[in-house]
C-alpha cells in the first residue's frame, strides 16, 4: 500500500484546523449590558429570575433601608498575538523581514441589584469598562 504525500499533508492540515474550545461558564457569558436591559424590570423581575439568568452574585448585602443588594462583577481579558515574515533571495543576495505584535484588552461588567420585601427588583445599576 502506497501513501500519497498530498493526502498525508491534507490530513495534517485538516487536523491542524480543529480546535478544542476552552471551558465556558454559561452564566458568566449572560452578564452583558444588553441582557441586563432585556431581563431586568423594576417591579417585575424576581430573585429566582435573576438567579436563573445571571447565576449567583459575587456579594450580597443590605443597604441602609434594609433592602437586599446583590452585586455582580465579571471581568474578561482578550489577548491577540500576530506575526508575519517574508523572505526573498536573488542568487547570492537576500533579505528578510519579520514583524510581531501583541494586543490585550480587558472588559469589566458591574451589576448592582436591589430587591424589595417581596424579593422583586426595586432598582438596578450596571456599568461596563473597557481598558
Amino acid at each position: 500500500m502506497r501513501l500519497y504525500p498530498a493526502a498525508i499533508a491534507a490530513a495534517f492540515m485538516v487536523a491542524g484546523c480543529a480546535t478544542t474550545p476552552g471551558p465556558v461558564d454559561q452564566r458568566n457569558s449572560q452578564l452583558t449590558q444588553g441582557n441586563v436591559q432585556l431581563n431586568l424590570q423594576v417591579g417585575q423581575t424576581t430573585k429566582a429570575d435573576v438567579l436563573e439568568k445571571f447565576g449567583s452574585p459575587n456579594i450580597t448585602t443590605r443597604d441602609g433601608s434594609g433592602q437586599e443588594v446583590w452585586s455582580y462583577q465579571r471581568m474578561a481579558t482578550v489577548s491577540q498575538a500576530s506575526s508575519s515574515s517574508s523572505y526573498w533571495t536573488i542568487l547570492l543576495t537576500g533579505g528578510s523581514k519579520s514583524a510581531d505584535g501583541f494586543a490585550q484588552t480587558s472588559r469589566t461588567m458591574t451589576l448592582i441589584i436591589k430587591f424589595d420585601g417581596r424579593d422583586v427588583v426595586s432598582d438596578f445599576r450596571s456599568r461596563t469598562s473597557d481598558f
